[in-house]
């Protein structure tokens, strides 16, 4: 076999030469692609890295093409591509977290698969060519208009994967189109939808799926390790750097033109929790408050551990009264946990201030509510002072 001929001074590969080409280029994207991201692992990767492992197992199949396997090798070579489009949707879906399963993929290769082998595939390299054609262009014309509307930290990785998708996938529409017109033995198919053209185009649709994958699991190993740089590795809630930070932001920011409210929380006798029934309980006693105080507030308020056994909470557009109650609210939800080892988790102390949009100063608020929180544990702990009066609230008491 002849993989390389001279026609009018210009190098021109020969079907087995473009299919070699691509198995290799396919195969060094499968290794780059795992090499890169094998630390994450989703749904969506599995997908796409099954789909470059379909189409290099598709094209492996094809290479098979004008020898005595022809027969066994074309229909599932066939297949095997469809089934790699289709898998580039069951990977865009899982990416807006929509379910898939197997058998939703399966009828696309499975009607290909049929198509070939009842269309003389003994003798013919395009047996069951249309249905081919056809089912590949609607697995990646359904993969690009699930891209487009997927919303994502690498929005532009995923809308050029499905502005590539769907090149390929009218380009695949305009491969069957001539196909039905003039079959693939006319100059026209030959020339713009051969064996070359569509490896090119087989190309820039992997190689933009891998740089998809590489892209989008560096992003999220990214925000994982951020959140872990921000994150109390405890309790889960923002660290003190975090939650100063995202305070700062949040007072300068247009959700705090109705003010805001801060909590300093201090969980009381905390040392003697540790000293009496070990580090363990208090563990247990920090993660109970912290989970108290997310279930008591908004996805929009912030929460963190200011360090050691204290809290601290911004409530943007919360008045005071409004954040009095949520500190009373958090008591109460603390008080109705059940410790693992049956021990009474601590009482907790607050410290309470409000501000308006005239002034957001996070360094004074937290001064005062620091002063409400002293004056807090000089009048016996476990209740709830606001800085405005520095007068207690009703002290909450445990039941029986």
């Amino acid at each position: 076999m002849v993989a390389v001929s001279l026609q009018e001074g210009a190098i021109v590969l020969d079907p087995f030469s473009v299919r070699m080409i691509l198995g290799l280029v396919t195969l060094t994207l499968i290794v780059l692609s795992y090499a890169s991201s094998r630390r994450f692992r989703s749904a969506w990767t599995a997908w796409w890295r099954a789909a470059l492992l379909l189409f290099f197992a598709g094209n492996f199949a094809f290479l098979l093409n004008g020898t005595t396997f022809l027969a066994w090798a074309n229909p599932p070579g066939k297949a095997l591509i469809v089934a790699g489009a289709f898998s580039i949707w069951a990977g865009a879906r899982a990416l807006r977290h929509r379910k898939i399963s197997g058998w939703q993929l399966a009828p696309a290769p499975l009607i290909t698969f049929c198509a070939s082998v009842v269309d003389d595939a003994e003798s013919s390299l395009w047996s069951g060519g249309l249905v081919y054609l056809v089912m590949t262009a609607t697995g990646l014309g359904m993969a690009a208009a699930e891209l487009w509307f997927t919303r994502s930290a690498q929005s532009r990785a995923i809308k050029f994967l499905s502005l590539i998708a769907a090149l390929t996938s009218l380009y695949y529409l305009g491969r069957a189109i001539t196909f039905v017109l003039e079959g693939p033995d006319g100059s026209a198919f030959r020339t713009f939808f051969g064996y070359a053209p569509a490896a090119l185009m087989h190309l820039i649709l992997l190689v933009s799926l891998s740089f998809t994958i590489n892209a989008l699991s560096n992003s999220h190993v990214i925000k994982r390790l951020r959140e872990r740089a921000e994150r109390d590795h405890l309790t889960g809630l923002l660290n003190r750097g975090a939650f100063l930070g995202l305070a700062e932001k949040e007072l300068a920011g247009p959700a705090s033109q109705d003010g805001a409210a801060l909590i300093l929380a201090d969980l009381d006798y905390f040392k003697a929790v540790n000293d009496e029934h070990g580090h363990a309980a208090g563990d247990a006693a920090l993660c109970a408050f912290a989970q108290a105080c997310t279930a008591s507030v908004r996805s929009t308020d912030l929460v963190g551990r200011y360090g050691g056994e204290e809290f601290i909470l911004l409530l943007p557009g919360a008045t005071q009264q409004r954040a009095e109650a949520i500190a009373l609210d958090i008591s109460r939800r603390l008080s109705a946990m059940a410790d693992p080892d049956g021990l009474p988790y601590p009482t907790v102390s607050y410290g309470v201030t409000s501000t308006d949009a005239t002034v957001s100063d996070l360094s004074f608020m937290i001064q005062v509510a620091d002063t409400a929180l002293y004056s807090a544990k000089a009048q016996g702990r476990d209740r709830v002072v606001g800085a405005d009066s520095m007068e207690p609230l009703p002290t909450f008491h445990r039941g029986p």
